[in-house]
């Protein structure tokens, strides 16, 4: 790697939290400057800080060493990374955290959070308009809280200018991948997933859950039929008159009825439902691509491919080969 300025990130810590909402970037960011720092020096230079320092107690019951918030005063800091977790139901932004996010964030490149690390930043007054994700369990109470924040309850992580946001626990690990990726490039971000283990460095549109589970969440159920049908039909051309019809809607009606309940409109969830039929359909059978392409509805073998490396980042049969046992090294 070439001279590289090593960028500083702070990850804020506090009780309760949960420990691989921290323990998961560090670890990327960790990774990532041993692989690839070299005689430049580390990519990251990582600190760990509370609001009063010394030893926190994580929801895991693993105690964790910070220093103090007041000893970086002064310092140049690249990126804060907020965690998440905490006691009970109600998330407690601690007072001297929101103080020192409000005097840092003019002067950080980015701010982030993981999980419910977002209350700490919308305390700071850091998300108004800014489009944000969290743990989808907190994603109504976050509403309530800060009706200004526009919060996307299906993704992994979102980066609105200088804000990047995740859902919970493990997607703190796919943030950090993309931040890595911003700073030092693709390869760099890749060789970090592969040394952790990471099979897939999921993109931020990916779902925190799978698509049925997400519709069953839903209050009413008021399109579990129709979900139900189309995971029957994936094969079909399903536009939104055919799954209006469905329904039992007008299309106008049934577009607007949808998004509004669902949080995604009707081709989102029916290409989100294909994929995901795609992938099962990739580790439990040995079906040639061209016959899945054909039964998810993707028409030919290359539209299937092309949602795969837009939406996962590797090839139908990368995927075979890494999660299942019917994986052929043809089909690439």
């Amino acid at each position: 790697m070439k001279a590289h300025t090593t960028l500083r990130v702070v990850l804020l810590a506090y009780d309760d939290m949960n420990l691989l909402d921290l323990s998961g970037p560090l670890q990327a960011l960790t990774t990532a400057s041993k692989r690839h720092g070299g005689s430049a020096g580390p990519l990251y230079d990582t600190i760990v800080a509370s609001a009063e320092g010394g030893l926190i107690n994580t929801s895991a019951g693993l105690p964790v060493m910070t220093v103090p918030i007041a000893t970086l005063d002064g310092m140049a800091i690249d990126t804060i990374i907020a965690a998440g977790g905490c006691k009970g139901q109600e998330f407690y932004a601690h007072p001297a955290l929101v103080k020192w996010i409000v005097r840092q964030a003019p002067h950080a490149r980015r701010l982030c959070s993981v999980c419910t690390g977002a209350f700490l930043l919308a305390a700071a007054g850091q998300l108004q308009g800014k489009r944000v994700a969290t743990h989808w369990e907190w994603v109504e109470r976050l509403r309530q809280l800060y009706p200004q924040v526009d919060i996307d309850a299906d993704k992994i992580f979102i980066k609105d200018g200088a804000i990047w946001t995740s859902a919970g626990v493990s997607a703190g690990i796919d943030l950090t991948l993309a931040l890595i990726e911003e700073d030092y490039g693709h390869h760099v971000a890749i060789e970090t997933a592969r040394q952790m283990v990471m099979f897939i460095k999921r993109s931020g549109g990916q779902s925190q859950f799978s698509v049925p589970l997400a519709a069953q969440t839903q209050e009413g159920g008021r399109f579990d039929a129709l979900h139900t049908w189309v995971a029957a039909h994936l094969h079909e051309n399903l536009t939104v008159e055919r799954l209006a019809e469905q329904a039992g809607m007008t299309p106008r009606t049934f577009a607007r009825t949808y998004a509004s309940q669902m949080g995604r409109t009707p081709a989102r969830m029916v290409e989100a439902m294909r994929l995901e039929a795609a992938c099962r359909a990739l580790e439990k059978t040995a079906l040639p691509l061209k016959t899945i392409a054909a039964n998810m509805g993707y028409m030919e073998e290359q539209n299937l491919r092309r949602v795969f490396q837009r939406q996962l980042g590797i090839s139908p049969g990368q995927y075979r080969n890494r999660f299942s046992g019917h994986g052929t090294a043809g089909q690439h």
